[in-house]
């Protein structure tokens, strides 16, 4: 480990625009934020490039993945870094979850054979933090990569053979998610009949075919992998068209189960649905899209709400629950997105500004909690 700048704790509550990631002002992006700290790290001998991201402490930990990406520009990994780490503070605060918010980017390529001294230069900087934040996988990333990271630090979770594959339990969420809309939709969380499609049939999407398939849902899929497509088809009885049609059919709901941005000015004129629920992060192309789905009368169910089962997973490794503690809280998830729906009903915003609204709440809440403190200074008899 041979370098590390450590950017001091500051707070904000006025967010600067992030669209020009080439301008950065640093300090006052992380204080428009409300980042606590951020730490750049390098080390010269692996070609390890890290950034690490802290957003907010008041729950817990921070947990948040670690994303290695081929980035243009230090900035834009910089930006990448906070903006996904503020994600995590709002996900783990509604998901109920006593952790904070926090995230790590690698910059480099992802396909990079050489990848144990890169993740245990990662796992080195992770441990100089003493517990403050909590990695796992994430884009680019593998379990086999934490197990390398796990070489130099506890403060890993994600390991291979200890919680297991996230995706039943993330879909799982995802399904109650669905379930929850329809009852504030049409009065009933039956989807016996309803016509799903589903863009993405990995991991994740496959479960959710198949627990939308027992609940006697009709489905429509997609995916830019033919080998999943079949997969789903054959045991579901699904329908399957193009990648580019998928978010043009005639459904009841969409959920998006692949890449992010995928509700924009392009699709949002297609869809012809009422809900739209899935399991994709960062749906949401702009917050604007979800002021238009709103307008167009389109139920959202808020991505990190809808989707929490993942993060919701690796809390139980760390823990220590079985995997049905696991799938009973993302249960939960049920109630939270009704929750979501009458913060949005109440004072009159659209779904995803009442999800922040749902988050912020509960860290107000724990941060306000008076402190009890022992006898202080401890002098000894």
């Amino acid at each position: 480990m041979t370098s590390a700048a450590i950017i001091p704790p500051t707070r904000s509550t006025n967010a600067p625009d992030l669209a020009d990631s080439s301008s950065l002002q640093l300090f006052d992006t992380i204080a428009g934020m409300g980042h606590e700290q951020v730490v750049v790290c390098h080390d010269k001998a692996s070609g390890y490039r890290g950034i690490i991201a802290i957003h907010d402490t008041t729950l817990g930990p921070a947990l948040g993945g670690t994303r290695f990406w081929s980035y243009a520009t230090d900035a834009e990994a910089i930006v990448d870094a906070l903006r996904l780490s503020r994600g995590m503070t709002y996900k783990n605060a509604v998901a109920g979850l006593n952790l904070g918010g926090g995230k790590s980017v690698i910059i480099g390529d992802n396909r990079t054979p050489n990848r144990e001294m890169i993740f245990r230069a990662h796992g080195r900087f992770v441990d100089s933090l003493g517990g403050r934040y909590v990695t796992a996988e994430d884009v680019g990333t593998s379990t086999g990569d934490m197990d390398f990271v796990h070489m130099e630090t506890d403060y890993v979770a994600g390991l291979a053979g200890a919680s297991g594959d996230p995706s039943p339990v993330t879909a799982h969420g995802v399904f109650r998610a669905i379930q929850a809309s329809a009852f504030r939709r049409w009065g009933s969380d039956s989807l016996e009949g309803k016509t799903i499609a589903i863009q993405g049939c990995g991991n994740v999407g496959y479960h959710l075919a198949k627990e939308l398939h027992r609940a006697g849902a009709k489905l429509i899929v997609a995916d830019i992998d033919a080998e999943r497509v079949k997969r789903v088809v054959n045991e579901t009885g699904a329908r399957s068209v193009a990648t580019d049609e998928i978010v043009g059919q005639q459904a009841d709901i969409y959920a998006p189960c692949a890449l992010g941005g995928g509700i924009n000015d392009r699709t949002i004129p297609q869809l012809r649905v009422e809900i739209v629920a899935g399991a994709a992060n960062n749906q949401l192309l702009e917050d604007r899209h979800g002021d238009e789905l709103e307008a167009k009368g389109i139920l959202y169910a808020p991505d990190y709400v809808a989707n929490a089962g993942g993060v919701i997973n690796v809390y139980s490794e760390l823990a220590g629950w079985s995997r049905e503690r696991s799938l009973r809280k993302a249960d939960e998830i049920y109630h939270t997105v009704l929750n979501v729906f009458d913060i949005a009903k109440q004072d009159g915003i659209p779904t995803y500004q009442a999800a922040d609204r749902l988050a912020e709440r509960r860290i107000a809440a724990v941060r306000s909690m008076v402190k009890t403190w022992p006898q202080w200074p401890n002098k000894a008899s």
